[in-house]
């Protein structure tokens, strides 16, 4: 059984929170943000510390309480940090170029794929072969680096593709006659 809702969150300094009967809103430096809270559990704020209790004494209060501290202390995180996910080009004329909300990438296509950021997500490129996707709801990045690398994955022979900077794709041998 997990006791991950037991342990309380600490507010950092310049974060504030918002409670209500049916949402929280968590502000920030990086932004802010706001989440539906889950009937069976119940939030406290307490010493500038979140505090998370199921409302009843069943299995599916205990996973919620759980995730919900999972999902407030992630936002929490990005609204003082934000969240990055770096991604790697492999390939011989592979790149990527911003322009503006629009990353242009040569991935080996007969065109270059022109992908739009969402709202709230912006990308960095400190080298043709490296992106760098940056917001402060970590669901959204995850996403948003996810629909980028499954444009081109990396393939197994020689591991061209886009990848996860902290990805390892185990290469094949090649066939033999």
């Amino acid at each position: 059984m997990s006791r991950v809702a037991s342990y309380p969150i600490a507010l950092p300094k310049g974060v504030s929170v918002e409670l209500s009967d049916s949402q929280i809103k968590v502000k920030g430096a990086k932004g802010e943000l706001a989440h539906q809270l889950h009937p069976l559990v119940e939030i406290t704020l307490e010493e500038e510390k979140l505090h998370f209790k199921q409302r009843e004494k069943t299995l599916k209060a205990g996973a919620n309480a759980g995730t919900m501290r999972a999902k407030v202390a992630n936002m929490v995180q990005g609204v003082s940090q934000a969240f990055v996910k770096k991604l790697e080009l492999r390939g011989v004329g592979y790149r990527a170029q911003l322009q503006g909300k629009v990353v242009q990438l040569t991935l080996g296509y007969s065109h270059p794929v022109k992908y739009e950021l969402p709202e709230g997500v912006s990308a960095e490129a400190p080298s043709q072969t490296e992106l760098s996707i940056v917001g402060i709801d970590k669901q959204v990045v995850g996403q948003v680096a996810a629909n980028i690398r499954a444009l081109r994955p990396p393939e197994c022979y020689q591991g061209k593709g886009v990848r996860y900077a902290d990805e390892h794709v185990p290469l094949k041998e090649t066939k033999k006659k």
